[in-house]
């Protein structure tokens, strides 16, 4: 099949700009889909006409129900980066897509501020929780943002402020590359209260030296950095841990007996395009997961409530696949191990005799690699300087082939 669906992004200066190409598919389009702003471009002809509506899969669906029409679809810059090009090309072959981007707001505020946009971080907040701001809070690092509204970057600098980084330099962009593009510059906590145009881009440049605490993504993070009853994969055992998960970008884990979450955390804080279920059946446990995920900036994370296997059934399968407890319960190995992915991989770590025994079954049954982990951290003892050592972990890492 040929290309019936043309998605064509506009700028501030509207439809002047647009290659010729462009405009052949918005006039051979018999249904045209828009925001009111791009739609208002074009004169009334009788061609029927669409607004994106809530939640937007409505006419996402429809436009998918009608394959083959020739179908035109205005967006703002460019469709491909955070866009509703990238909606379109996950359901249909690039042969039925004509795309026709225009500059994004991402390369229009890097031209205006002189950073390089290649070092510089690109996210969106339209639609989406200011916690994913989190994991891109490091010394000195510069962050590009969609916002969601004339009110996001009051928003922003506001949590900003919550997280004692109010003194990060900020800047907004109201309409790039318009007649009325305008440009605001200052320090997070100057934004509080304020509103701006709807559309319109926020720029951050954090501190080098941060005054307040901000996380590597680095797998190991500091015990302290999550809230949790003690029961918690130790920082050295939880860093050895990711390791043998070996995350990929895109991938999904299924962390098994979640505890505070720390695993499922990590493994989405490695790449912002990596999923997690948290698999938890304590309500108190439960409640630590959802805190962790708001304070460590991943309120991707999905929380599964209920106990393995059962809770397990109708999960997407997985690349990988955490147990922190419950291994030796009836059923939890098997359920796993049938629903990982082919070269996914599978990590158990035990502290019990008991489960130490089903490691060895396990091993013996499907081979793997086993390791003891023992860790001990030095702390003071009156005017003294001593070992305590942690409990010993023995853990199984197993790989699908």
């Amino acid at each position: 099949m040929t290309a019936w669906l043309s998605i064509i992004g506009i700028g501030e200066d509207g439809l002047e700009n647009i290659s010729p190409a462009a405009r052949q598919a918005i006039e051979n389009a018999t249904l045209l889909v828009g925001g009111d702003r791009h739609l208002t471009m074009l004169p009334e002809d009788g061609r029927e006409r669409k607004t994106w509506p809530s939640p937007l899969m409505i006419l996402v669906e429809e436009i998918l129900a009608r394959r083959g029409e020739n179908i035109c679809i205005l967006a703002t810059g460019d469709p491909m980066h955070y866009g509703i090009g990238v909606t379109f090309a996950k359901r249909l072959p690039a042969e039925e897509l004509a795309i026709f981007p225009a500059v994004s707001a991402f390369s229009l505020a890097a031209a205006r501020l002189g950073w390089d946009l290649s070092q510089t971080e690109q996210i969106t907040l339209h639609g989406r929780p200011l916690d994913l701001l989190i994991t891109h809070l490091a010394p000195g690092n510069r962050i590009l943002a969609l916002s969601d509204s004339g009110e996001t970057p009051s928003d922003v600098a506001q949590h900003l402020q919550t997280l004692g980084l109010g003194e990060a330099g900020m800047s907004v962009l109201e309409h790039m590359g318009g007649p009325s593009e305008k440009t605001h510059h200052g320090i997070a906590r100057d934004f509080r209260g304020k509103t701006f145009r709807d559309l319109n881009t926020i720029a951050l440049q954090c501190p080098k030296e941060p005054a307040a605490r901000v996380f590597s993504r680095t797998p190991g993070l500091p015990d302290d950095a999550f809230d949790h009853d003690g029961q918690i994969t130790k920082q050295e055992i939880r860093a050895a841990t990711l390791s043998a998960l070996a995350p990929f970008p895109g991938e999904l884990i299924w962390d098994v007996g979640a505890g505070s979450g720390s695993i499922a955390i990590e493994w989405v804080r490695c790449h912002q395009a990596n999923r997690a279920y948290a698999i938890e059946p304590r309500e108190d446990r439960q409640a630590l997961i959802e805190a962790n995920c708001r304070k460590l900036g991943v309120p991707q994370v999905k929380l599964i409530k209920g106990t393995a296997p059962d809770a397990l059934s109708n999960l997407s399968a997985p690349d990988a696949i955490f147990v922190g407890g419950g291994l030796s319960h009836e059923g939890v190995f098997d359920s796993c191990w049938s629903s990982l992915k082919q070269g996914g991989r599978l990590v158990a770590n035990a502290v019990t005799i008991e489960g130490e025994l089903r490691l060895f079954e396990i091993h013996n049954s499907f081979g793997g690699t086993l390791t003891r982990h023992n860790i001990s951290r030095a702390e003071k003892i009156g005017g003294f300087t001593s070992w305590k050592p942690f409990r010993q972990v023995t853990q199984i890492r197993l790989v699908k082939e």
